[in-house]
């Protein structure tokens, strides 16, 4: 896609600091580096999102997203991991290309935090399951 920055970067039409790359995919450290080693890993073709994105592709993208984490682990002493990827807009989805990001965390104090909230005195489990199933 012509306008895509993800597609650019691909093209190597964009600078940025790519900690591996084969056929399938490309993985560099984010702008943001919301904790230290934030990565995306994307996929060379695009797709714009994770729900468009073909079995195999998604499969080896996770792939490499694992292996970068463990490689993290070792070399920035990581201690866990977030891996995320926003499904459109509405989702936080930033840059509609098929993208995970690797976000390595340290400790409580990291400067990113994830809240989830119980809220299943408005979704109870009952009606949900029905609308699902």
């Amino acid at each position: 896609m012509e306008s895509c920055i993800f597609c650019k970067i691909v093209n190597k039409e964009i600078p940025s600091s790519i900690v591996y790359e084969d056929d399938v995919c490309m993985a560099f450290l984010d702008l943001s580096q919301a904790t230290k080693g934030h990565t995306l890993v994307i996929s060379k073709k695009h797709y714009e999102c994770l729900l468009d994105v073909d079995d195999e592709t998604l499969a080896h993208v996770m792939k490499v997203a694992k292996a970068i984490a463990k490689s993290y682990q070792n070399k920035l002493h990581a201690k866990g991991f977030n891996f995320l990827s926003n499904a459109y807009e509405v989702a936080g989805q930033a840059v509609p290309h098929f993208h995970v990001h690797i976000i390595p965390r340290y400790d409580e104090n990291d400067p990113i935090s994830f809240n989830f909230k119980d809220n299943s005195d408005i979704y109870p489990l009952e009606e949900v399951i029905k609308e699902i199933r």
